[in-house]
């Protein structure tokens, strides 16, 4: 079963005097790319929730975002008396103001506040691990749930290159006629006596050369592989990619050989399936 690269988890929890938010997206990348924004009394145990973050996503380009909101009396800014006296002070002797007009100046500059950081205790850093495994539920789920549509369009268009593989299989014997009628009509305008065992040599030699019964079989297999690997466990993008591009060469490979319009432009609609397939591979985990 695929899944997809993206996604959104979002998980909340309310602490006594704090409410705590982790919210996750994800887009396609090919590697795992994590863009973390917390507070920075948090950055300590970013490395940790990095690491739980990447065992549970693999890839993709991640946005992960930590939010912390008091709501109840604590906080963590405090006004740093002194350092305020001071300043109103020296704005007193510049500038003519009462007290509170001047206070509310000193209170923009410097240091008027001062914050006491304080460390996660182990309490509270489980709460948070359990928000990011519930987070990390949600966005799974919603990856899975993308991956589920992207599987079923994937089955449509390997279908459909079966169909048009099936057509080329169906006109190949009249390819082949028409590729022998065409050198033995060139050979006859020529009006020159040729030795009839020579000749027919030749034409057996060049019609090997367009001979695409390896191409169909190998073709075939590609696409039975690519439909067994989508419905494994794992979610394979990369695995996905190769085949597509073996199914690309064999379907390359048979245009060039093809010399008849009929099969050229089947497959050009096998390429343009292919090239759909592609696009929407670049999403997939």
């Amino acid at each position: 079963m695929i899944q997809s690269m993206t996604g959104f988890g979002k998980h909340t929890v309310q602490l006594p005097s704090k409410k705590i938010t982790i919210e996750l997206k994800s887009l396609n990348s090919k590697n795992l790319d994590i863009n973390a924004r917390m507070p920075s009394a948090y950055r300590v145990k970013e490395l940790q929730l990095r690491k739980t973050i990447a065992s549970s996503l693999i890839r993709g380009k991640i946005d992960f975002g930590l939010y912390v909101e008091i709501t109840g009396n604590e906080t963590s800014s405090v006004v740093n008396e002194e350092v305020l006296r001071q300043y109103m002070e020296q704005l007193r002797s510049i500038a003519d103001g009462d007290d509170l007009r001047l206070m509310e100046m000193a209170l923009r500059l410097p240091d008027a506040l001062k914050t006491d950081r304080e460390d996660i205790d182990d309490s509270e850093y489980k709460v948070i691990q359990d928000t990011l495994e519930n987070a990390l539920q949600e966005i799974n789920a919603f990856r899975s749930e993308e991956g589920i549509v992207l599987e079923k369009d994937f089955q449509e268009r390997i279908s459909s290159i079966k169909d048009l593989l099936g057509k080329v299989v169906e006109i190949d014997p009249d390819r082949l006629a028409t590729i022998r009628e065409r050198l033995e009509k060139a050979v006859s305008d020529l009006k020159t006596e040729v030795d009839a065992n020579r000749f027919e040599q030749e034409l057996i030699y060049y019609l090997e050369k367009y001979d695409i019964t390896e191409e169909k079989v190998r073709l075939k297999n590609h696409l039975d592989y690519f439909i067994e690997t989508m419905k494994s466990a794992d979610s394979n993008g990369k695995k996905l990619g190769f085949i597509s591009q073996e199914i690309g060469r064999e379907i390359n490979t048979i245009g060039s050989k093809a010399n008849y319009a009929p099969m050229q432009q089947l497959v050009v609609q096998m390429k343009d399936e292919l090239e759909k397939i592609k696009e929407q591979m670049l999403n997939v985990l």
